[in-house]
């Protein structure tokens, strides 16, 4: 019984040890990774800014909404 114990907790051990190592260190070979920043903008309908990649794009330009492609440029007065 006490061989069996102590070859639990040896292997215990090996198990703990291994996980540790296999643990990636916080800052070690790693290079901080950027996100490039998205473009924003305005909306030809209303003049909301929207990120590029939530609004919609038409021959005549971007909008926020579909219903505002949909609209056009009236609603802004130009």
């Amino acid at each position: 019984m006490r061989n069996l114990l102590i070859f639990l907790l040896v292997l215990g051990g090996i198990w703990w040890v291994r996980r540790a190592l296999k643990r990636p260190r916080r800052g070690a070979g790693r290079e901080p990774r950027l996100n490039e920043p998205e473009r924003v903008l305005a909306c030809a309908h209303c003049g909301v800014h929207v990120p590029e990649s939530e609004g919609v794009r038409d021959e005549s330009g971007f909008y926020c909404s579909e219903g505002h492609r949909r609209l056009g440029n009236a609603g802004r007065g130009e």
